[in-house]
């Protein structure tokens, strides 16, 4: 029950990650803290960080909780092969993801990784969509019928 709404509170707080990482994209934010992963004012941002700060707190929180969903995937006892796979698929994304996200700020936006950063982002939001799925239909019983 517990992988349930771990699962649907990765999902909320990964879409809240995307639409801020959109909004910093498109400001063209992305490089107001061009450290990683602190900015430059340290653990706690100046106002001029703010906005960028915030996505890499929300990453941070979101990334935590698709590895302990991933994880809760491979120790919940009714789970199948489905969920674990998109829950691994979704650990492993996340993390690639932390990894692009370091290199994007690292070598200044280029385009081509800003481009598959966003791309294994969406691949991440649909594994963890069906992981969330997969969490809710387990434990309940299929009633077949004969035609």
């Amino acid at each position: 029950m517990i992988l349930k709404y771990l699962a649907l509170t990765s999902l909320i707080v990964l879409y809240s990650l995307m639409f801020i990482g959109g909004y910093v994209s498109s400001a063209g934010l992305g490089l107001t803290c061009p450290d990683w992963p602190l900015c430059p004012s340290g653990l706690f941002p100046t106002e001029q960080y703010l906005i960028e700060w915030t996505h890499r707190t929300v990453a941070a929180t979101a990334g935590a909780l698709i590895i302990a969903t991933a994880v809760g995937c491979w120790f919940t006892k009714n789970s199948n092969k489905h969920i674990k796979l998109t829950g691994t698929l979704a650990g492993i994304f996340v993390v690639t993801q932390i990894a692009l996200g370091a290199l994007v700020i690292d070598l200044k936006l280029q385009a081509l990784l800003v481009a598959i950063h966003l791309g294994i982002g969406i691949l991440l939001f649909a594994m963890v969509l069906l992981t969330t799925l997969f969490a809710f239909r387990l434990g309940k019983t299929t009633i077949q019928t004969k035609l």
